[in-house]
């Protein structure tokens, strides 16, 4: 059976949780010095890594918190455009308490800082944008440790001036796929999006964020190969219906409207944190604390 989801073609309008731009504490990561691939080494500041001579890892601060959910996973392989995000069972009184027993390191060095999103969960991104293509990652979360990679630099860029979307993988373009992207009652917004989760098959249903089915917004659609952008119900998706608009005007709610052999394909092919960059819409700039779009943020 279909999966019920959060209208498609709708803006930021069920965000997952509200992500600070302030920066909290900084970790700077410096080139391996040791036998351990995982650890580049660094002073004992906790929470900060900069270059020096230590070849094993300072001890962090006793944690506030108990085991946290890691994402990305242990051991997986993500986009250029994945936060490491931490959820907490519980309430963090001790914002900064909880950041002394939280470290992040590289190889090759990256520099970034952490930031929180509610009082459950903390991020960590890069502080120059993108990260570099098959950086190693390891994050320390008091006496939990979890490493992943980050894979090839592969980005789709969706354009409203060719009404095309175009895919690259280390800078070589591999598909262009015409699109229509939100109206001009729904634009959809610039910005940099996230690559999440994806349905081979769902209905996109406006009355899950308050417009009834019945109202002149309203919809209830059945779509094939989903693949969600935003938190906030934007998606890439198959929409046969508007193959006659694609590469030519703007007719969807928000969502990026392909064929259906371009919904497949990116649907298969599209890493989980791959970036998704719109611009020249006239939808403004996206919400940077929609969940999936950390990397539009300043």
């Amino acid at each position: 059976m279909p999966n019920t989801i959060a209208g498609s073609w709708r803006g930021s309008v069920r965000a997952f949780v509200a992500v600070g731009a302030v920066v909290i504490a900084t970790a700077v990561a410096v080139p391996a010095v040791s036998a351990d691939p995982l650890w580049p080494g660094g002073p004992d500041i906790p929470g900060v890594s900069v270059p020096g001579s230590p070849s094993t890892p300072p001890p962090l601060a006793r944690a506030n918190f108990s085991v946290p959910t890691f994402t990305p996973a242990d051991g997986a392989t993500v986009g250029i455009a994945q936060p490491i995000i931490l959820t907490f069972d519980d309430a963090i009184d001790d914002r900064d308490a909880a950041q002394r027993a939280i470290r992040v390191t590289t190889r090759p060095a990256v520099a970034g800082h952490l930031y929180w999103a509610g009082n459950k969960q903390v991020r960590w991104k890069p502080d120059s944008g993108l990260w570099p293509a098959h950086t190693r990652v390891t994050v320390e979360a008091g006496k939990t440790k979890s490493a992943f990679t980050i894979g090839d630099a592969w980005v789709a860029t969706a354009d409203d001036n060719t009404h095309t979307v175009t895919v690259t993988v280390n800078g070589a373009m591999v598909r262009t796929m015409p699109t229509s992207m939100g109206s001009n009652v729904h634009p959809t917004p610039n910005g940099t999006y996230t690559v999440g989760e994806r349905f081979r098959d769902m209905f996109m249903d406006s009355s899950t964020y308050g417009v009834p089915v019945d109202s002149p917004e309203g919809y209830r659609t059945y779509v094939e190969y989903a693949t969600r952008i935003s938190a906030g119900g934007i998606f890439v998706h198959a929409a046969p219906w508007s193959v006659a608009q694609q590469g030519r005007s703007n007719t969807s709610h928000g969502c990026l409207n392909v064929s259906m052999d371009d919904g497949k394909w990116f649907y298969d092919n599209a890493p989980t944190g791959a970036p998704v960059i719109v611009r020249n819409t006239v939808g403004g700039r996206v919400d940077p604390g929609d969940g999936l779009t950390d990397f539009s943020a300043n």
